[in-house]
């Protein structure tokens, strides 16, 4: 006797028909009850969250700006840049959250983010602006350092449900 094929992404029900499946990836991600996240977790999303917020902030002045009437070379590119600004904060934003849910491509994006803040924080140290520098420097380094902690690493390991694809 033969069996009918089995597609591995969907859940095998169980002799009574119900899914007796366990979800792939972390639980806590799956079950928002299940477990809470750890204090690195807790602490890169609110970093992240934070610089989206400024980089918000930042298009909302850039606009206010381009609105006045501010000189700029090309209006095209000046709409082009204030566009950036926007997909990045809300970029930064889907990050923040996702990473706070235990989602394993979130660590790689927000470490990617940490490194451009690194590259904006270190001239703006060095060309003397000490406070500014030291306020994207010292929280960019914070969630470098929690990014790569054990029980961070054990959280954010969701993969995203175990759905198919298309």
């Amino acid at each position: 006797m033969s069996r009918p094929p089995v597609n591995p992404a969907q859940p095998v029900p169980g002799p009574d028909g119900s899914d007796d499946s366990e979800p792939t990836g972390n639980l806590a991600a799956n079950n928002p009850g299940a477990a809470r996240p750890p204090l690195g977790i807790v602490i890169i999303s609110v970093v992240v969250l934070l610089e989206a917020l400024a980089l918000l902030g930042a298009a909302a002045w850039y606009a206010y700006e381009l609105l006045s009437g501010a000189p700029v070379l090309t209006f095209w590119g000046a709409i082009f840049t204030l566009g950036l600004l926007l997909a990045f904060s809300i970029w930064l934003f889907a990050v923040g959250h996702f990473l706070f849910r235990g989602y394993r491509w979130t660590r790689a994006a927000a470490l990617v983010a940490q490194l451009f803040v690194l590259t904006i924080g270190f001239p703006t140290l060095t060309g003397g602006l000490v406070w500014q520098g030291l306020a994207m420097l010292l929280p960019a380094l914070v969630a470098i350092v929690f990014l790569f902690q054990k029980d961070v690493v054990a959280y954010a390991s969701n993969t995203g449900g175990s759905s198919a694809a298309l």
